[in-house]
């Protein structure tokens, strides 16, 4: 989109993409079966991120998301066949959609769901070389966590990242400890500081992601989190409204009147302070969240069309000056 006259245009990860390989560049999401995270299996805690909606959410969803994460060690490794078999039906299909739709050449593919790097090397790198096998994908980028990326992993990422584009998503959400705890993040704020920059020092790509609206928070803890996040180093960034699902911990807490979603006011003015302090080489992904369902218990602007999120957050930012 052109931006109007005398507004500032954001740097966007579709522009980066673009500079970096001469056209376009489209990310491929995919969500394997069998990963799951520390947090849910009981390594670091049990039951998950406390707004995090997973589709086999069950009082015993740590027993069984354990289950299979040890069933990634067997020998015969029948998930990994499925995973392999899930990983072909997404790319490919989603490549075939951008391709004749867009045109699109170029793709990234981007292992989403869950915790991508929390499973035995060798699934990783079996994993990880099937997708750039695919025709067009110039690299990978890998949504984790800060405490599941091992030494081994990571040097296996910083050497496929001398002949492909190589993204290491984190999720950041805050850098207060208070904030993770009552999360059930499971880790503290200096495990996600030492982690990208761990990354950073090995050469790879880091995309942060950041929560507003977490239980607690004011719009200064909120921008701490945000400036604490560019100052080590990320590349690329993507911000997100919390929103509340049915069948989540964080919904039993809206429930019984203890958490107050963020109103679409309150996102955006932290939205729009945020960008404004952002350096410029820090790409942008994404800049809003929601859902279009029957789980979405709160706030209601989060139901609403990405279009018509998109374009509250337009006028927000060409009232200070900036466009996307």
């Amino acid at each position: 989109m052109t931006c109007g006259k005398g507004l500032k245009p954001l740097y966007t990860y579709g522009r980066y993409l673009r500079e970096r390989f001469g056209e376009r560049v489209r990310k491929v999401p995919v969500g394997l079966s069998g990963f799951t995270c520390p947090n849910i299996d009981g390594t670091v805690a049990k039951g998950g991120c406390t707004f995090c909606l997973n589709e086999s959410f069950s009082p015993n969803l740590a027993q069984n998301a354990g289950k299979t994460f040890l069933n990634l060690r067997s020998d015969s490794n029948p998930i990994l066949d499925k995973q392999l078999s899930e990983l072909h039906e997404q790319v490919t299909r989603t490549q075939e959609y951008f391709r004749r739709k867009e045109g699109v050449r170029r793709f990234l593919v981007y292992f989403q769901a869950f915790t991508n790097t929390y499973a035995p090397f060798e699934t990783l790198q079996t994993l990880y070389e099937r997708a750039l096998h695919y025709p067009g994908v110039v690299g990978l980028s890998i949504g984790t966590r800060s405490d599941s990326v091992t030494d081994e992993t990571l040097e296996y990422l910083a050497e496929l990242s001398k002949t492909h584009e190589i993204w290491i998503e984190y999720g950041i959400q805050s850098i207060y400890d208070e904030t993770l705890r009552r999360i059930n993040r499971g880790h503290d704020a200096l495990n996600v500081e030492a982690a990208i920059k761990k990354a950073k020092a090995a050469g790879l790509k880091v995309c942060g992601h950041l929560i507003f609206g977490l239980p607690g928070e004011d719009r200064e803890m909120m921008l701490n989190s945000a400036k604490a996040a560019y100052d080590w180093g990320i590349d690329s960034v993507k911000y997100h409204p919390l929103y509340v699902v049915k069948q989540t911990l964080l919904a039993n807490e809206y429930k019984r009147g203890e958490f107050t979603p963020i109103t679409r006011e309150e996102y955006l003015e932290v939205l729009v302070e945020a960008l404004r302090l952002k350096p410029d080489p820090i790409s942008i992904q994404r800049v809003t969240a929601g859902i279009e369902d029957e789980t979405l218990l709160a706030p209601a602007w989060c139901g609403e069309s990405k279009n018509r999120q998109m374009a509250a957050i337009r006028q927000a930012l060409a009232r200070a000056g900036m466009c996307l």
